[in-house]
């Protein structure tokens, strides 16, 4: 019996080394590390969508805002802003408030891992003012799946956001 079970361990391991590279290669296809450029779509939340471009800044990736649905502040803006084009009023440092969230840069650092993740970057929430870790790829379908994250000890708590790519100009 002790036979039998070691000469199917031994059948199972070998079918691996020879099936798992094969699968590996399958699963881990590396990507054009560009593919990520260009202008991408957030979800369509309540309180507005974005339309990011990302573009190479040096041997790395960045991200800016260039286009809001809803680029003023509504009437009923609780800071007395309504109907003034929306600012980065949350930013922990007082002297960058003004600036305009249109054209603001709120990715950068990331780096191609060679496969098929853009890591080691960062993300800025301006509706909160936080800046977190992130990382980005894009799935089979052509989505851009970007998570920022905190770590906690070796764990890492975050969200992921659905990006879709823009093929046409945006319509105000």
């Amino acid at each position: 019996m002790r036979i039998a079970k070691v000469f199917l361990q031994s059948l199972f391991l070998a079918a691996l080394g020879v099936l798992g590279p094969v699968l590996l290669l399958a699963d881990e296809s590396p990507v054009d590390p560009d593919a990520v450029l260009g202008i991408w779509e957030t979800p369509h939340e309540e309180d507005g969508w974005s339309r990011i471009e990302i573009y190479q800044c040096e041997d790395k990736y960045c991200g800016r805002i260039v286009w809001l649905n809803e680029p003023l502040y509504p009437a009923d803006d609780d800071e007395d802003m309504a109907g003034q084009p929306k600012v980065d009023r949350k930013n922990p440092d007082e002297s960058l408030r003004s600036r305009s969230i249109q054209g603001l840069e709120l990715m950068h650092s990331f780096v191609f891992d060679g496969k098929h993740t853009w890591k080691d970057g960062r993300i800025y929430d301006p509706k909160s003012g936080k800046t977190y870790r992130c990382k980005m790829e894009i799935s089979e379908d052509g989505i851009l799946k970007v998570r920022g994250y905190v770590k906690v000890g070796f764990v890492k708590l975050g969200r992921t956001s659905e990006w879709t790519p823009v093929t046409e100009p945006a319509t105000d």
